[in-house]
């Protein structure tokens, strides 16, 4: 299958003009705010950032950020191929389903990874920062005498 998949003809319709170029704002757009919506909650529930715990992270917290991650964006993705689909129908009268499918990783997959994570650790400081006496817990604290 690999192979079959490497030997194809590409025709990637990643083209910035034409029908359907809305696609390079509206995936990349859903994808951040599905990112900023799962940092946030991360940052609440203290989890680390996301694709560092998919890094670092041991086989099951792997899959548990995995479960997670595929929850919040697979309805993207399948959006995002099908739409890439209609858009080479439109375009060169024929779907290339294994592009459609890199396209939408392309414009979704790859922003979602990339801002979830800062997302999680800018919010989970400016709770810290913002919480109150959070300036005088991180003072060091002198012995009474």
């Amino acid at each position: 299958m690999i192979r079959e998949f490497l030997k194809t003809d590409w025709h990637l319709g990643i083209r910035l003009s034409g029908p359907l170029k809305f696609r390079f704002i509206l995936q990349p757009g859903m994808a951040i705010f599905l990112a900023v919506r799962g940092g946030l909650k991360d940052a609440k529930e203290g989890k680390p950032a996301y694709f560092w715990a998919l890094l670092t992270g041991n086989a099951a917290e792997r899959l548990a950020e995995l479960k997670s991650g595929w929850k919040s964006i697979g309805k993207l993705l399948i959006t995002a191929t099908v739409m890439d689909a209609v858009y080479q129908y439109l375009v060169d009268r024929w779907v290339y389903p294994s592009e459609a499918v890199l396209v939408a990783a392309i414009l979704a997959v790859v922003p979602y990874l990339l801002v979830r994570g800062p997302v999680n650790r800018i919010a989970r400081h400016s709770s810290n920062s913002n919480a109150p006496g959070a300036i005088a817990d991180r003072a060091p604290q002198r012995e009474k005498q």
